[in-house]
């Protein structure tokens, strides 16, 4: 860089001394500098300007514990405490919780219909609840909530979780299909409580 300045005051004075004008020498030079900037582009010696890297997007985060997100339906025909509820177990338990909403759906509508046992005591069955566990010693539906339940088996909070531990005792990690057929003998309704939790799942995140 000094050599450079060097050589240009030189050529400014030898300029000078043939007496040449100062503007004249000064475009001389503008020209002579220009005319080294394009041959040393195009010779590649300049490197060109760094330019910093385009920014990339966040990839989209997958739900937490691989649990799906709700869809529109479930949003709309689900009440908000019985999907947290359902969220929460089925994230506590790693199931999906879909699946569990699906049983609380075909058994008692989330706990909205009026039948007996849904609200209070037990039906013909000896099924009690919004998940319609047994809880009945001897009954059909046997007693299972002295096994699996804590509290009172009418109360959403206490039989949700409940309806996990009994899915995940009988294998729902391996196989969800199976689990669902011991909670209710019947090949019907595991294909129901498959379509309804398709359904309460979010397109790309739900349990096929």
């Amino acid at each position: 860089m000094i050599l450079a300045v060097w050589l240009l005051s030189l050529s400014f004075r030898f300029l000078a001394a043939l007496g040449l004008r100062r503007s004249v020498i000064l475009a001389c030079l503008l020209v002579l500098a220009v005319t080294a900037y394009g041959v040393a582009q195009d010779l590649g010696l300049l490197e060109p300007p760094a330019q910093a890297a385009p920014a990339r997007r966040p990839a989209p985060k997958p739900p937490a514990g691989g649990q799906p997100t709700p869809s529109r339906a479930a949003v709309t025909d689900i009440p908000a405490g019985y999907l947290r509820l359902y969220r929460r177990a089925g994230a506590t338990y790693r199931i999906p919780w879909s699946a569990l909403a699906a049983i609380g759906k075909v058994e008692s509508d989330h706990g909205r219909v009026r039948l007996p046992g849904v609200r209070s005591g037990s039906n013909w069955a000896g099924a009690c609840g919004p998940m319609q566990i047994g809880c009945v010693p001897g009954s059909k539906a046997g007693n299972a909530w002295a096994r699996y339940g804590r509290g009172r088996p009418h109360d959403s909070a206490a039989a949700i979780p409940a309806a996990a531990r009994y899915l995940v005792d009988h294998g729902a990690r391996r196989n969800l299909d199976r689990a669902l057929f011991a909670y209710n003998h019947s090949w019907a309704y595991v294909a129901r409580v498959k379509q309804l939790a398709r359904r309460y799942a979010a397109p790309g995140g739900g349990w096929r």
